[in-house]
């Protein structure tokens, strides 16, 4: 397995890997590696005859007073998952400059509705640095196709309208959220919650579920589902960020679920912040 640690690197494995007309798959990830990740190390090798990685924890799309210091990193411990995996090439930047360096100034601005409630109103900034590194790694890698988790639900669908408005020739593929025995959507900054908090975080899913579950039942109105949610969900939680019924595609409210809808919920759990989603329909 290749360690890249410099944009020059990158370019040189990727400009030898076109010349053999082997097709490439792009994993970003900010790290900490899980079998969420590893899941989409697994849909990327079905997709493509190679698979790279990213490993950066990127400052642009932290906000102030977010948890960029002390976002968990396990390098070592991503690379030999990688090697366990069949991953051909790890980018890891050994600086943060090395993706921004002095004078960056260039960035990529959401305007999309897509981006605008939900952690886009949570989290201000946030897709921006979130596209601007994803642009900047579908140039240097130029893959056929990338794979991103359903678990960020809104950055999938952000990834996948920039790709689309800037005509980028890949596909994005999205890989299903994998989950602990009890519900809880795995996720890196799990790490930071203490053994009661844990219990309390599978409250999210177990709301979704519940809201699932009407659903089935027959149930379309937007009030009912949420309220089955939140009956669940908010005696448990800290504060919740938000909790919403959308439609899969526009990701805009609903008031009655018509067609493929989606069930998102941020919130926090101590001072951890968690997010989870239901797709209906």
């Amino acid at each position: 397995m290749i360690l890249a640690r410099r944009k020059e690197e990158v370019r040189a494995q990727v400009g030898a890997l076109r010349k053999s007309g082997e097709r490439l798959a792009l994993v970003p990830t900010m790290g900490f590696l899980h079998e969420g990740h590893l899941s989409l190390i697994r849909r990327g090798r079905e997709l493509a005859d190679r698979v790279a990685v990213s490993i950066f924890v990127n400052p642009a799309q932290f906000g102030a007073g977010e948890d960029l210091d002390r976002y968990p990193r396990d390098l070592e411990g991503d690379l030999e998952k990688c090697r366990q995996e069949g991953v051909w090439m790890v980018y890891a930047p050994s600086d943060p400059s090395e993706v921004y360096p002095p004078g960056y100034g260039t960035w990529v601005d959401v305007e999309s509705p897509l981006a605008q409630g939900l952690c886009g109103e949570s989290r201000p900034g946030h897709f921006r640095g979130v596209a601007t590194v994803v642009l900047k790694l579908f140039h240097l890698f130029e893959p056929e196709v990338a794979v991103f988790g359903k678990k960020d639900y809104q950055q999938l669908a952000v990834v996948r309208k920039m790709a689309e408005d800037l005509d980028l020739r890949l596909r994005i593929e999205g890989g299903e959220t994998v989950r602990e025995p009890d519900g809880l959507a795995l996720s890196s900054r799990n790490a930071y919650l203490s053994a009661e908090e844990r219990i309390r975080a599978t409250s999210l899913f177990r709301g979704l579920s519940r809201a699932g579950e009407r659903f089935a039942a027959g149930e379309r109105q937007a009030t009912a589902l949420l309220e089955a949610a939140r009956e669940i969900i908010a005696p448990s939680v800290d504060r919740i960020d938000y909790l919403e019924l959308v439609d899969a595609r526009s990701l805009t409210p609903v008031e009655e679920v018509r067609e493929k809808a989606c069930l998102l919920v941020a919130a926090f759990v101590g001072k951890t912040r968690l997010i989870d989603n239901l797709e209906l329909g």
